[in-house]
């Protein structure tokens, strides 16, 4: 894959409360295209960020359905990757900010 279809799987980081508690553990999480599995994320980050990948874990949250403006609407499923690094890896997706 060439450097473009990488950041299509992988969208942006996702920093919560949750997610600095799996970065503790070695995890980092990531939001990534609702058609990627997990050889494609494995692959994206380990080249993107030149780390090794130990597991990735997927979960796939459903949109909630909110009104806009008095109409029903839906916002969009995101998927997350939870990607676990080998010791000694380390990404560092605070320094975006």
């Amino acid at each position: 894959m060439n450097k473009a279809e990488l950041y299509d799987v992988i969208r942006k980081p996702i920093i919560t409360e949750k997610a600095t508690m799996a970065s503790e553990n070695g995890a980092v999480v990531f939001e990534v295209a609702i058609d990627a599995n997990k050889p494609q994320i494995k692959e994206a980050v380990e080249s993107l960020f030149g780390v090794k990948v130990k597991a990735v874990n997927t979960t796939i949250t459903k949109g909630k359905t909110k009104r806009f403006k008095g109409r029903l609407g839906t916002r969009k499923d995101v998927k997350k990757a939870y990607v676990t690094l080998e010791e000694g890896n380390t990404i560092d997706v605070t320094t975006g900010l």
